[in-house]
Formats: C-alpha cells, structure tokens, sequence
C-alpha cells in the first residue's frame, strides 16, 4: 500500500529553473520542477533540493502555491542574514520586487517583515516556525487519511464512509497542505487498480466543485495520465463537458493537450 503513494524522485530541472518557473506563472498553473513532471513541494525548496537563488525568487514571486510561496522566502532569507549589512543591498531590492509583485499576498507580508526586521535570524525563525506549524499537521492528516485508503483497499470500510474521510481531509488540509502532495494523492487514488472504479467516479464529482486553478490541476492529470481506465477517462470527459463552462471546458483540453505534449517530449530520445 505505500508503495502507492511513494513520493516521485526529482526529475531532471531544466537548464533554466527560472525560466520555467515563469511560464507556469505565465500559464496561470502550480510550478513544477519540469515540463509535465511533478509539483514543486515546499520540501524541495526547504531541504536544499533547488538550489538556484534565481529560480527560488521567482518561486516566491509566481507560485500559486502559497505555502511553496513562503517556503520560497526562507532561504532566500537565510543567504540574505549571511552577509554583512553593506551588503544586503541586492537581498532588499529583491525582497521589495517580491513585497509588490508575488502572486501570494502571505509571501508579500512576509517579505516585508523580513526587509523591517533586516533580515535578523530570529525573524527567519519566526517565519519557519510560522511555516511548519502550518503544513505539520496537515502532513499528520495526509499521512491518517493513507490508513483509511488501506482500509477501502482491504474492504474494511464502506465507499460512502470512504468519501466522508476524503471531504473531511480535503477540508482539513485546504491551503495547509502544499498542493503538490494533495495532488500526488488524488492522483494515485485515480489510477490505482485497488480502488473501485464507482468511488473514482465520485472522486471526480467533488473535484469538478473545487476552485479553478486546483480543478484544472486534478482534472488534467487524470486526463492526460496513461495509466488511468478509459472508462474513467470517458466518464470525466462527459462529466466536466456537462458541469463546465465553454471557456472552462476549453482550458482544460487545452491544457490538457500541453501535458500529453510534454510527457510525450519527456519520453522522446534526446538528440545527439
């Protein structure tokens, strides 16, 4: 049962993080660490997993994310407390470009606290500390909610039970938990083999009520994933065409479309 829901290893960034990061900005979508791979987590960005000072202000700047957003801050924070007050002067002009210009406005005060505060160790702390009483106990939550999909997979508690647990942890985690991992996990419970395909069907139901950016997220992932039933796929096709707008429908085949695209360059053999 872990096994289904092992974290996907890193893929290979691309040669300009930043840049990438901009376009998913651009694209009105959560970051990721690659064209079509997976979601940037805050854990990839507090445990030193991208390292590319451009690529990490530019995560603060356009993450949709706001909990990757503010994970984005500390170390950038960190390499500002480091140098000599004489400096600081690139650090302030970066942090005020992110003071007025970051998607998040949680990133925004946070930025500006740190530039009142001159970037002082104790205010970064505040900010971690700040930042880990958040997504702690909604990573508790995520990892409770994985005991109640063991017991749907060993027919030990009822499908209707089962979405109760979900629409409870769904409530739980909302904006406390980075998306990136309640994406891995919706995603996994729509291709996995152990799960009823009628409890699927609902799954996706609830999905088509969530806000846009997220719905577009989850409903183009089981779209454009290869290893979801073409029942289920058949299923969503009909279901968001009856639930959605005609500009709504049209972003997601188009977006859509983009991840197919990457995840066929992806597999394609690279050029000598």
């Amino acid at each position: 049962m872990d096994a289904m829901f092992t974290t996907i290893a890193p893929p290979a960034a691309p040669a300009d993080l930043a840049a990438h990061f901009m376009e998913c900005g651009a694209l009105n979508t959560n970051l990721t660490l690659a064209p079509g791979a997976r979601m940037v987590i805050t854990d990839d960005l507090l445990k030193g997993r991208v390292v590319d000072l451009a690529a990490i202000s530019m995560a603060a700047i356009v993450a949709r994310d706001g909990q990757v957003a503010k994970a984005a801050i500390l170390p950038l924070g960190i390499a500002a407390s480091r140098l000599k007050p004489r400096d600081r002067a690139k650090y302030q002009r970066l942090f005020e470009l992110i003071e007025e210009t970051a998607f998040d406005a949680g990133v925004r005060e946070s930025a500006e606290a740190l530039i009142a505060a001159s970037f002082r160790e104790s205010q970064i702390k505040d900010l971690a500390a700040e930042l880990g009483g958040t997504i702690g106990p909604a990573r508790q939550r995520y990892r409770a909610f994985l005991d109640v999909v063991k017991l749907l997979t060993e027919k030990k508690i009822s499908e209707p039970s089962f979405l109760d647990e979900f629409l409870d942890f769904t409530r739980t985690v909302a904006g406390k938990l980075d998306f990136g991992i309640y994406s891995l996990c919706v995603d996994r419970l729509f291709v996995s083999e152990r799960i009823p395909i009628m409890v699927k069907i609902s799954l996706l139901r609830e999905v088509c009520k969530y806000p846009p950016l997220i719905r577009k997220e989850l409903i183009t992932n089981l779209l454009s994933s290869p290893a979801a039933e073409p029942e289920l796929i058949r299923y969503a096709r009909q279901e968001v065409g009856g639930v959605l707008s005609h500009d709504q429908l049209t972003e997601i085949m188009l977006f859509t479309t983009l991840k197919l695209a990457w995840a066929a360059q992806r597999k394609s053999p690279q050029r000598v």
